[in-house]
């Protein structure tokens, strides 16, 4: 258990990294109303200090009743900055066709990541496919028009080639509690090995759910899925806890003589779908498909065997306007600071990606031990 003080400056620091009156803009949806978003996707730097963000652009649409109702996750996008993250400007776009493989064709783009390695650069994008079916004995319940999301991977050397990379399927599973596997992301542990969270759902789309593979430094294939490392909370994350990202806690401060621990960002909520409030109660966001708000968690090193919520009871992070919703945090750290991404909710319902930017200065005024 971690003491008070640390649980404090732990939400100071991720409550100033999701700063939601200092975010700003940096990729708007298609069109500004319910619906509509971009993000679902990271920002990562290369050698020579060009920022490169991937995300997708979502049209209204609903999973659950299949293609026939809006066009949702229509295209992939790769943006490029040249001035640390002052504009963007697109350098790359996947559509749907683009993202086949094989006989399975890709019904809608969910999320994506960028990863550089020594050899050039990777990309892992999920999509709903089609003529992948429910398993055995479960049929009745793949809805028509409907599909099962699995994870691919572009290798490529530059950002350009992965444009006419191979695209290769990483991640799929067959297992009713795990059937959907969706929205890759990366964190790189301290011994070189390579951690590539994603989302799941079950057959029946009754929760969201976190899981892992690892690949050893310098090896090529991940280890078998671990899907249980991260269990749903009690409270406001009963149907959903979702990770998107992960992050080190800099040993400064409070934290300057203890073990290393790392930050886990989480979306989550009450229902998969939107609950109805009794009049009398508190009206507050309460998060569910689409429309999650965000929640913060801690492990000790690289472990994801016993993580501590600091969100246990009621959720961290929630837009100020709109429905609420803030979520697939993404957080790059620099040499000079911390550029974090999320999808934010507007006054118009729209998502647009949003960025805040915080300094190494601030983020170690916030962990000393006299401030906070």
């Amino acid at each position: 258990m971690l003491s008070t003080q640390v649980r404090e400056k732990l939400i100071l620091f991720g409550n100033a990294l999701i700063d939601q009156k200092r975010a700003h803009v940096v990729v708007e949806p298609m069109q500004g109303k319910s619906g509509f978003w971009f993000g679902g996707g990271n920002l990562v730097e290369d050698q020579v200090g060009n920022l490169f963000l991937v995300g997708r652009y979502r049209n209204f649409g609903d999973s659950r009743t299949g293609l026939g109702v809006g066009e949702r996750g229509l295209e992939l996008a790769i943006f490029q900055s040249s001035d640390r993250g002052k504009s963007f400007k697109k350098v790359l776009s996947f559509q749907k066709s683009d993202l086949n493989v094989g006989e399975r064709e890709a019904l809608s783009i969910e999320g994506a990541a960028l990863h550089f390695t020594t050899d050039g650069v990777e990309l892992f994008v999920s999509t709903e496919k089609a003529n992948l079916s429910y398993p055995t004995g479960l049929e009745s319940y793949q809805k028509p028009g409907t599909g099962v999301w699995t994870i691919e991977r572009l290798q490529s050397k530059t950002i350009a080639g992965l444009a006419d990379a191979p695209i290769k399927t990483i991640l799929e599973c067959r297992d009713p509690q795990w059937l959907h596997v969706k929205d890759p992301f990366i964190c790189e542990q301290a011994n070189g090995d390579l951690l590539l969270g994603f989302t799941t759902h079950p057959f029946n789309w009754a929760s969201s759910n976190s899981a892992y593979v690892l690949r050893a430094q310098g090896q090529e294939e991940f280890s078998a899925p671990v899907y249980d490392y991260f269990p749903r909370g009690y409270t406001w994350d009963v149907a959903i806890s979702r990770a998107t990202a992960w992050l080190h806690v800099p040993q400064i401060g409070v934290f300057a003589n203890q073990p290393l621990l790392t930050l886990l960002f989480y979306d989550g909520g009450e229902s998969m779908r939107d609950l109805d409030e009794h009049k009398q109660a508190i009206s507050r966001p309460r998060g569910y498909s689409c429309e999650e708000i965000g929640g913060l968690a801690v492990a000790c090193g690289n472990e994801t065997e016993s993580i501590e919520r600091l969100s246990a009871n009621l959720p961290l992070f929630i837009s100020p306007v709109g429905k609420g919703t803030s979520r697939y945090v993404d957080v790059l750290e620099t040499d000079q600071g911390y550029y974090v991404t999320w999808e934010q909710s507007q006054d118009n319902l729209s998502q647009p990606l949003v960025m805040n930017y915080l300094s190494k200065e601030e983020a170690e005024s916030i962990l000393s031990t006299t401030n906070g």
